[in-house]
């Protein structure tokens, strides 16, 4: 059928934006994935409703993919983004591949059925199960829904699984075990099946293969260590096309879900900038509520950063935001901080240290990824406005810590873990260390009849925060800032640094 003819349906409305009418078409294919190509064989009118662009820049790479394969023309509809972009519009003219407008009122449905009589029945039954589960993508369909579907229309079944072994949708079955009475017991005394796929994805050299029964592809291009692994039952490598499809079916239905989550850490970073420009309480605590978090609930803060590649990762603040979001379930969000990735997580019944084995036990798994190192510092349980400031502090210093053992997870009661470093140093050096730095305070006291030293001591035990400091010594808040203060310029050191506050903190236990 020639573009012309279609054109000229006078129910359908559609309108050639670019290209050349008399152009033939032979099939029709519906699709919204961002890299079709493997799927057109040529001389395609492929439908597409736009969900693979997140951006200009999508539109000039999938119209190269649509040209390489021979795709005929490319309709478009108005459905999902209201317009046909510009940059469409661009890529397509210069391709010089036709473009024809589909409105909002005429289903993809109406157009293909043009076609499809032409078509043998084989072929309209695979353009009628693929129009169903891209109708469904499109719809909305969350990941349960969109594997159910899958095991209806195309009989795969499977499960898509994180990089940290979590079970994100569907089940996975172990066939090695079934029936087999030792193979079971044996399965239940090892890693869950969903944490040994997820290892074999990590250190998978390349991308799809089969193990235990599956065969595992790839969601999406992101770095695997805050990926998702689609694992299909059975050995579909003569079917990769398939896999691939569905694939990135889910990595669209992840698109929608991370869309959702950027207002949330658009927030994040709203809240976690103004604690580190010391706003007032009421504005914090609004900040925290906003973010899902009462003003009496405990939290703590998480920092985190994560490498792998150089040159290919997103960078070590970003992929340490994504990791420790997957690490979490996507509990939480977390924003780019100054020098980290930083996360306000609710603690919600368990404890930091509960916490903190929940990360390494994720980071276990992640370790079967060759040249990634991920690190993460916990502050201690916080609650109120008062306490995020210094929690921050305290995260990114005990994320430092973790950077200097090569990964992990650190916690604030190993940073303040001073006994073990002050037993290794000899008394002499000890005292001599605390008369020098806190000599000067203990004069000024003496001569003015001064609270300083026990300022000194209330403030490194309230992390840093000015309000908790004044709540304990019943004073206001200025008085703190201006003891403080008058702490620094006798001792010439700075109280808002970590090192500063740690060498103050030895020294005040120093025996």
């Amino acid at each position: 059928m020639r573009i012309s003819e279609l054109l000229a349906i006078p129910e359908l409305r559609l309108n050639l934006l670019t290209g050349d009418p008399s152009a033939e078409f032979g099939t029709v294919h519906i699709t919204d994935l961002p890299e079709p190509g493997r799927y057109l064989s040529g001389g395609e009118l492929v439908l597409t409703g736009m969900l693979w662009r997140q951006g200009p820049g999508d539109s000039p790479r999938f119209v190269a993919a649509l040209r390489e394969a021979g795709v005929a023309a490319l309709g478009a509809g108005q459905a999902w983004l209201g317009h046909i972009p510009d940059d469409l519009v661009a890529a397509c003219t210069a391709a010089g591949l036709p473009l024809i407008e589909v409105p909002t009122a005429v289903s993809f449905r109406t157009l293909s059925e043009i076609v499809v009589p032409r078509l043998s029945g084989d072929l309209r039954e695979e353009l009628g199960r693929h129009r169903r589960i891209v109708a469904a993508v499109a719809e909305g369909a969350d990941l349960p829904e969109l594997v159910a579907l899958t095991a209806a229309e195309l009989g795969v079944t499977g499960a898509v699984v994180s990089a940290s072994g979590e079970l994100i949708a569907g089940a996975l079955e172990d066939p090695a075990s079934e029936g087999d009475p030792a193979a079971e017991g044996a399965a239940r005394t090892e890693e869950p099946a969903r944490v040994r796929l997820a290892r074999a994805y990590l250190a998978a050299p390349r991308l799809p293969f089969v193990t235990g029964g599956h065969t595992v592809f790839a969601v999406g291009r992101g770095h695997r260590a805050a990926g998702w692994a689609l694992a299909c039952d059975g050995d579909l490598l003569d079917r990769a096309d398939l896999g691939y499809e569905l694939a990135a079916c889910v990595a669209l239905e992840r698109i929608r879900l991370d869309a959702g989550r950027r207002v949330e850490r658009r927030l994040a970073g709203q809240l976690i900038a103004a604690a580190l420009a010391e706003s007032d309480a009421a504005e914090l605590n609004a900040g925290l509520r906003t973010c899902g978090i009462d003003a009496a609930e405990p939290y703590t803060i998480v920092n985190a950063t994560a490498t792998g590649a150089p040159g290919r990762d997103p960078g070590p603040v970003t992929l340490g935001g994504q990791v420790i979001e997957e690490l979490l379930g996507r509990e939480v969000v977390a924003a780019e901080g100054p020098d980290g990735a930083i996360a306000v997580v609710p603690l919600r019944g368990r404890s930091v240290s509960e916490l903190a084995d929940r990360l390494r036990a994720g980071m276990d798994v992640l370790s079967s990824l060759p040249g990634t190192s991920v690190c993460a510092g916990l502050s201690s349980a916080l609650s109120g406005a008062a306490g995020l400031r210094g929690g921050v502090t305290e995260s990114g210093h005990a994320r430092r810590l973790a950077e200097t053992r090569g990964g992990g997870v650190v916690t604030s009661a190993e940073i303040y873990t001073h006994g073990l470093l002050l037993a290794t140093v000899p008394a002499d050096i000890s005292r001599s260390f605390a008369a020098s730095l806190l000599g000067p305070l203990r004069d000024y006291d003496r001569r003015h009849q001064s609270d300083l030293m026990h300022t000194l001591g209330i403030f490194l035990d309230a992390a840093g925060s000015w309000q908790l400091c004044a709540e304990h010594l019943h004073v206001h808040v200025n008085t703190v800032r201006y003891r403080i203060k008058r702490i620094e310029d006798l001792t010439g050191r700075d109280l808002s640094t970590m090192p500063d506050r740690v060498d103050f903190y030895l020294a005040l236990r120093a025996p």
